[in-house]
């Protein structure tokens, strides 16, 4: 695994609402974005290319919204 996401800065959501049920993110090096669980830091990180994020947004939206 890429040793970067654990030296990354990482945020949570912004509609995070303080429950336990987060994600948080960063942006890695080589124009990439980390994904994980607030409640497992040292779990998996999902990684895209950033370009990917906006896509991954939506298509998060339309599952939640449903």
């Amino acid at each position: 695994m890429d040793a970067e996401p654990t030296r990354a800065t990482w945020r949570k959501a912004t509609r995070s609402q303080g429950n336990g049920a987060c994600v948080e993110v960063a942006a890695l090096n080589g124009h990439r974005i980390a994904i994980r669980d607030s409640k497992e830091p040292s779990g998996p990180v999902l990684i895209m290319a950033a370009g990917q994020w906006p896509a991954f947004l939506a298509r998060t939206r339309k599952r939640t919204e449903a």
